[in-house]
C-alpha cells in the first residue's frame, strides 16, 4: 500500500472512530443523564450514564484536581503528539498503523471530553451476572482494540524476526 493510501486510510479511521464516539456520547448525555440504567440482551449490556474524572476504571479519580489536569489533560496531550510523531516517522505495517490510529482516536476523543468538560462521559457496561466490566465508552473500545492489534502485530513481527535469524 502506498504512503498516500496509508495516510488516507488512517485519516478515515481516526475521523470515523472519533465521530462515532462523539455521537454516542452526545446520545448518552441527552438520553441517559439522570435516567435509570437500561438493560439489554438478558442484562448482558447495560446503558448507564457516568462521568469519569479519572483514567481507566476511574484510576486517579481521587487525586487533587490540579494533579488530574496535569496527568489526564497535559500528559495525554503529550502522548497523543508522540503517537502522531511515531506514526509519521517510523516504518509501520498497515496493521500497526490501524492499531495506532485506533489508539490515537480513542485517546483523542476522551481527551476532547477532558478539555471541554473536565470529565469523560462513559455509558456502557457488559457482563454476565455478577461478572461485569467497569463503565466505558466507544473511545475506550477503540483504545483497547488498537492495543490488542498492536501487541499481536508486534508479537508476530518479533516472532518472524526471531525465526529468520
Amino acid at each position: 500500500m502506498s504512503s498516500v493510501a496509508k495516510v488516507i486510510v488512517l485519516c478515515v479511521l481516526v475521523a470515523t472512530t472519533i465521530g462515532c464516539d462523539r455521537v454516542t456520547k452526545h446520545i448518552a448525555m441527552t438520553s441517559l443523564d439522570g435516567a435509570p440504567s437500561r438493560s439489554f440482551l438478558a442484562d448482558t449490556v447495560r446503558l448507564v450514564y457516568a462521568e469519569n474524572t479519572g483514567g481507566f476504571l476511574s484510576l486517579g479519580a481521587d487525586l487533587a484536581p490540579a494533579v488530574r489536569t496535569v496527568i489526564f489533560t497535559f500528559g495525554t496531550g503529550l502522548v497523543l503528539v508522540a503517537t502522531l510523531a511515531a506514526a509519521v516517522r517510523l516504518d509501520w505495517t498497515v496493521w500497526q498503523l490501524v492499531a495506532l490510529g485506533l489508539m490515537f482516536a480513542g485517546g483523542a476523543s476522551n481527551w476532547i471530553d477532558r478539555v471541554a468538560r473536565g470529565t469523560v462521559v462513559d455509558f456502557l457496561n457488559v457482563g454476565f451476572g455478577p461478572l461485569r466490566t467497569g463503565i466505558f465508552n466507544v473511545a475506550d473500545v477503540a483504545l483497547m482494540l488498537g492495543g490488542v492489534i498492536f501487541v499481536c502485530t508486534c508479537r508476530r513481527h518479533l516472532l518472524d524476526a526471531a525465526h529468520d535469524s
